[in-house]
């Protein structure tokens, strides 16, 4: 039991070693990730241009079905 308690001790003391440098390396991709950020709000507001009439009626005429019973 002690062996794997020193084991696993030991693989803690390397990964909270290692955490700085990989934080450092998380945080060079902040750019890319607006950019995605970026570019999925323009295909919603794209999408929602082009179907949002679309929809609307959609939603209307179910609305009026329901409200008819």
């Amino acid at each position: 039991m002690r062996r794997i308690t020193a084991s696993l001790r030991s693989r803690l003391d390397r990964l909270v070693a290692a955490a700085p440098e990989r934080l450092r390396d998380e945080r060079g991709d902040v750019p890319g990730w607006v950019l995605i950020t970026l570019m999925t709000a323009g295909l919603v507001i794209v999408v929602w241009g082009l179907a949002g009439p679309a929809l609307g009626s959609i939603f209307e005429s179910a609305i009026a079905r329901v409200t008819g019973f």
